[in-house]
């Protein structure tokens, strides 16, 4: 099916079209540009939810009883569950997807587990970019769950409008946790497990991380249960409390443009990285003899490189 069929196809809603495109995200295909300047004109009308935390912390029970409330609102939901480590299938998160089969067939809630396997721009690209062939397709709630809690996952949560920070008792010390970045990004701390020993110190200690904030908005430190629906209405309510406060402040519309901005910056670093690696390959590697007897500078090297180009 050429890529014109496709985008037509996806922008009807079809499952096989949308999950094709997405295929073509992740493998980063020389037709990825013509196909996101079809959709791009579609998108804009979304919110988007990340989820993320350590493994084991309940996010994929988690992230399906958030598709059900959303759906309680009629919302139509797309959600990527992304796996950043793996460059293969992505196949350990097959489960996550197992987990999510309450809502499999239900037409109007798209899952799909993705590695960016092939991507040149990595994650920080291949994220946006399904995103957005999800909300051409229609989804108007779009959730991007990640495992762990390292750089990639920080990238990817930096992607959304609202960031959902998954902890559970005894998830270990403040210092480790600012460490992974988790204070910065997180809109929403959810304690998850909530029914486990430990669960009332966890949110003593997130209280107590917090007060060291200036920042305006306070993330609310919501209890859950996953696994029974227990909070989950409050998390909702949490969530729109959120978008509610960003849109009255005027923020919301900052922080995409902020997101657009990193994008373009993205799209032009690797367009010039693949222009090196192509076009200059014979400069390169001469450039990296004299670096490695140290004839030359990586930086002098990386001048020549940058004046050989234009």
């Amino acid at each position: 099916m050429d890529t014109e069929t496709l985008v037509a196809r996806a922008l009807e809603g079809q499952r096989l079209a949308v999950g094709r495109l997405i295929s073509l995200v992740e493998d980063g295909g020389s037709e990825l540009g013509g196909v996101m300047q079809k959709l791009y004109p579609k998108t804009g009308s979304s919110y988007s939810i990340g989820i993320t935390g350590a493994p084991g912390a309940g996010k994929s029970t988690l992230t399906e009883k958030v598709i059900a409330r959303a759906r309680r609102d009629d919302h139509k939901v797309g959600v990527l569950a992304i796996d950043p480590s793996s460059p293969f299938s992505g196949g350990a998160l097959l489960g996550d997807r197992v987990r999510m089969q309450s809502h499999a067939l239900d037409p109007d809630v798209f899952i799909r587990s993705m590695a960016t396997r092939g991507h040149l721009g990595g994650i920080s690209l291949a994220t946006p970019e399904a995103m957005r062939v999800l909300e051409a397709s229609g989804k108007d709630i779009v959730v991007i769950e990640t495992v762990g809690v390292g750089q990639a996952e920080v990238e990817i949560t930096d992607a959304c409008d609202t960031t959902l920070v998954v902890v559970t008792p005894g998830w270990g010390d403040a210092v480790q946790a600012a460490k992974a970045g988790l204070m910065e990004i997180a809109d929403v701390f959810v304690v998850n497990k909530a029914d486990r020993a430990g669960a009332k110190d966890a949110v003593r200690e997130l209280k107590q991380m917090l007060s060291l904030s200036e920042a305006d908005w306070k993330p609310p430190i919501v209890s859950t249960i996953a696994t029974k629906g227990d909070g989950v209405e409050e998390l909702w309510s949490a969530i729109e409390k959120h978008r509610a406060y960003q849109e009255h402040k005027g923020v919301l519309d900052a922080r995409r443009r902020r997101r657009v901005e990193r994008e373009i910056k993205e799209i032009v670093a690797e367009r010039f990285r693949r222009k090196v690696e192509i076009d200059a390959a014979e400069l390169l590697s001469r450039v990296t003899d004299d670096v490695v007897a140290r004839r030359l500078d990586p930086y002098a090297a990386a001048d020549r490189l940058v004046l050989s180009l234009g």
